[in-house]
């Protein structure tokens, strides 16, 4: 791939990317979200052991009492028994079941990673939306200021005849323009704290922003979330293929039980009570008309699921590219910026001489002024742009 020319890229070497400050990322989502996502982990590791230990059928224990009277006289009956019935060979099916349950652990595991490291991006890139919010308002007020400057000028050409109304309503309208881009600027601010506010308890104007750090393109594939989850999808489907072939093959299970029963009759032979048990094996083998169908349909998925994986590597490497272009184009622009600063500070370092000659005005030096500090501040958004476009790398990419 291309890396274009990119300064940053000098920064492509393996270093975590929060390089600047240790933080916990949970701290930028609010508790519940937090302890959310901690029942999640919790849950998918029961029902993990559930699932290991679903091969084991249940002990059953039964037990009955009756009262009887047929013939006008009382009759008591008492039944107890327990019973076993368990699956000790499936065709490797117990086996696979527990294999199975490890995988989709897995899997699901890296769901909620997922979700939780997008929750963060999602907060991180408000935090910077926020800062950029800020930038702009500032910018926005120089461009108000300049268009009263400019508003002023006209109003003198106008009064002194030297232009006519047209480019004064033109001067009031750029003014009025500006003002209103102002507010809708600050609405937009007041939108990103809202939804920030959403995700996390965090203080927005105090939160620590961190300084993210281009990686390596292979070290983004190696510690990559989406390509770890497709893979575990692979060996989850890959597992339930065993599991669905045993389910048709032949299965031995152990049977055993006990059983007490008691008898109080009124009648001549009284009281009876007796207990015996049993036990042996039997071996089942299931005939059904889908078998061939299920366990196509089952190698079917397990094979989807692995081009799936493949195909999320290629997903993976595209993003990474497409970051790269989109950092390309905003080095591009903010090398303008840097451009448009030194033209303005050479340009305001003349016209204030000019204007101690006498010869430029102060609404030329205050014109250039502002235009310089929103070149400045153009930087700054352009590098925050920057930040925000790699947060897209950080959703995926885990330092191990």
């Amino acid at each position: 791939m291309k890396v274009l020319h990119l300064s940053i890229a000098l920064l492509a070497v393996s270093v975590s990317l929060f390089s600047q400050e240790a933080i916990s990322l949970d701290s930028y989502i609010s508790e519940n979200k937090k302890e959310i996502f901690s029942y999640e982990y919790k849950k998918n590791a029961e029902d993990s052991l559930m699932e290991k230990d679903s091969w084991i059928n249940p002990i059953n224990l039964n037990y009955s009492y009756s009262k009887s009277n047929p013939y006008q006289k009382v009759q008591l009956s008492e039944s107890a028994a327990i019973k076993i019935d368990q699956p000790i060979f499936r065709g490797g099916g117990i086996f696979y079941s527990i294999k199975h349950a490890n995988a989709s652990k897995k899997y699901a595991d890296y769901s909620i990673d997922v979700a939780k490291r997008k929750m963060i991006k999602d907060a991180i890139s408000l935090l910077m939306q926020i800062r950029q919010v800020d930038l702009k308002i500032q910018k926005q007020k120089l461009q108000i200021e300049n268009a009263k400057i400019n508003l002023e000028l006209k109003k003198e050409q106008y009064l002194s005849g030297q232009l006519d109304s047209g480019f004064l309503d033109n001067a009031i309208i750029e003014r009025n323009l500006s003002i209103q881009a102002l507010y809708d600027v600050e609405t937009s601010k007041e939108t990103l704290i809202s939804n920030f506010k959403i995700i996390s308890d965090t203080d927005y104007e105090n939160a620590f922003i961190p300084r993210l750090e281009l990686i390596n393109q292979d070290k983004f594939l190696e510690n990559n979330l989406a390509i770890e989850m497709a893979k575990s999808a692979a060996k989850r489907d890959e597992e339930n293929r065993g599991i669905i072939r045993a389910k048709y093959l032949p299965m031995i299970s152990l049977t055993g039980g006990y059983n007490w029963t008691k008898t109080d009759s009124p009648f001549k032979f009284g009281s009876a009570e007796k207990d015996y048990y049993d036990y042996g094996f039997k071996v089942s083998i299931p005939l059904h008309i889908n078998t061939f169908r299920d366990i196509e349909s089952a190698k079917l998925q397990h094979l989807k699921s692995e081009i799936s994986a493949l195909d999320k590597d290629r997903e993976m490497n595209s993003l990474f590219e497409k970051v790269m272009q989109s950092l390309d184009n905003l080095e591009k622009k903010q090398a303008l910026s840097v451009e448009n600063i030194e033209i303005y500070s050479k340009l305001l370092d003349d016209t204030k001489k000019l204007f101690g000659a006498g010869y430029k005005t102060e609404y030329d030096v205050e014109l250039l002024e502002n235009s310089l500090h929103m070149s400045e501040l153009d930087s700054k958004v352009y590098d925050l742009d920057k930040q925000v476009e790699l947060l897209n790398l950080y959703e995926m990419y885990v330092d191990d």
